[in-house]
């Protein structure tokens, strides 16, 4: 394989495919659109607002330092992740990487848990959308509409944005991250304002504030607020100039969210005093947490502005996953090892339109099914829909940080041995303690314990080797086309 860089694309690939293609479009995608992707499905708002409360009542005064050091691991994962990227282009993502560090049958099965995983993401969050959606409409205007209304027009909406051209999704998505981004920081400096050096108890960083029985947990949930930085590699087929789009979209959205989960968490925990912000979210009050430190320190009309913005969150989280998980489809279609009618691509925007359709349908049937059983929409469809999927992404990055050290085994092709070697070891290691990690304490995802967890963990160990077995069958009834799993879009030397 040559050590060369591929080209940049040539000036007339963001042409999208003529009818009837299996061709993304390309140079569709900047750096900035990447990051709003990225940034927009870790919902920076739904995560601050809404699960790290609950990382703080169960991990203590170390809770900022948590989110810190989750965003180091995943930057080494991302220093491995991103050089492969140069030879590996292709909407599989992990899929590919794995397939081509550790062999095709591991590959496929890691295809299989990336299907389920992002699509059991995307109808979960959009659960979240119609559960907020609804108490807020329901509460103000004095109606009793359903949340599974509202979630059928956020799955309506992220079906249709879906489906046409890519860079209108990243516009949605780049202006519902500003107002986001610029509500929680509008909570900081007030809180800053108002407690002045008291808000900021650098205690918080001790590296003894981890030694509790809580941090094991905490880690579960903190690790969980990064899923989806790793879509980067999902555009790498639309991006612009990949070789540079690629790694700084990715470090740019993991540096960005480390920071902006620890400083958010440690001044929400400064508003109240490290020890009250601890008490607050151990007890009933624990959601609120962020919500009632927003309207003490700025006023009541920021705090009902995040009600509303954290609905916004959800949307733009749900699109992203959307996206995520109608390009695996299509990868896998393509391939052939799902119908190879999710393989087209609309001749008119470029987009996986088979795929989106496919997801759509899917997305709402779980809804259909969380309505017909009488389910909570965020306590059931949302937590447990997403409890599998975060634990099927944290799977895949330890399988993809090992194969990308497999890959350079051999040879480094001019990379640093930190790079290509320590980093995805490192990576490699700490992902796959925090996934048995998250088994263990499963309960934390879900909010449930036996019969429950345990049918939830199933899915993730049987889709895998679903994928194996249809790997192996491939194998043995057709050797070439085993072969060319995963050649399409890699470059080769």
């Amino acid at each position: 394989m040559t050590t060369h860089a591929p080209a940049p694309a040539p000036a007339d690939a963001s042409k999208p495919p003529a009818a009837g293609d299996t061709k993304l479009a390309t140079g569709q995608i900047g750096t900035a659109d990447l990051v709003f992707f990225v940034v927009a499905a870790a919902a920076p708002l739904t995560v601050l607002a809404g699960v790290a409360p609950f990382a703080i009542g169960v991990g203590g005064p170390g809770t900022p330092l948590g989110y810190l050091i989750s965003g180091v691991l995943l930057a080494l994962f991302a220093a491995g992740f991103t050089a492969m990227s140069r030879y590996v282009r292709n909407a599989g993502a992990f899929y590919a990487y794995v397939a081509r560090g550790l062999g095709r049958t591991l590959g496929v099965a890691t295809a299989y848990v990336a299907v389920v995983a992002y699509n059991l993401i995307t109808p979960g969050v959009a659960a979240a959308f119609g559960y907020f959606g609804a108490a807020y409409v329901n509460e103000r205007a004095g109606t009793d509409i359903p949340w599974w209304v509202f979630a059928g027009v956020c799955v309506a909406a992220t079906g249709v944005l879906g489906w046409l051209r890519v860079t209108l999704s990243a516009k949605v998505l780049g202006v519902a991250l500003v107002l986001e981004v610029v509500s929680l920081l509008l909570m900081e400096f007030g809180i800053l304002k108002d407690r002045g050096g008291d808000a900021l108890d650098l205690g918080s960083f001790d590296p003894q504030t981890l030694a509790n029985g809580g941090i094991a947990g905490m880690f579960v949930l903190v690790i969980g607020a990064f899923t989806g930085f790793e879509a980067t590699a999902i555009y790498a087929e639309e991006a612009r100039d990949p070789r540079r789009t690629v790694p700084r979209a990715t470090f740019v959205a993991i540096g960005f969210l480390a920071l902006f989960y620890a400083a958010g968490v440690w001044l929400i925990m400064g508003a109240y005093g490290t020890d009250e912000a601890v008490a607050l979210a151990q007890g009933a009050d624990g959601p609120q947490l962020t919500f009632d430190a927003a309207g003490a320190h700025v006023g009541t009309w920021l705090a009902d502005s995040m009600e509303v913005l954290i609905i916004v969150s959800a949307f733009a989280s749900t699109l992203a996953f959307h996206n995520a998980g109608a390009r695996y489809l299509y990868a896998l279609g393509r391939e052939g090892l799902l119908p190879r009618s999710l393989g087209r691509v609309s001749a008119k925007h470029g987009s996986p339109g088979a795929a989106v359709v496919a997801q759509t349908v899917f997305n709402v049937l779980l809804i259909g099914v969380g309505v017909a059983l009488a389910a909570d929409p965020y306590a059931e469809v949302f937590l447990w829909s997403n409890s599998v999927g975060v634990l099927g992404v944290m799977a895949m990055q330890a399988l993809a940080a090992l194969a990308v050290w497999a890959f350079f085994r051999r040879d480094r092709r001019g990379m640093s041995a930190f790079r290509v070697v320590w980093a995805p070891l490192v990576s490699c290691a700490g992902l796959a303690v925090l996934t048995v990690l998250a088994v263990v304490h499963f309960d934390l995802l879900t909010g449930k314990t036996g019969t429950v967890n345990a049918a939830l963990l199933v899915p993730i160990p049987v889709v895998a080797l679903a994928g194996a077995a249809v790997a192996l069958r491939i194998r043995r009834r057709d050797p070439q086309r085993y072969v060319r799993l995963t050649e399409v879009d890699v470059e080769r030397g």
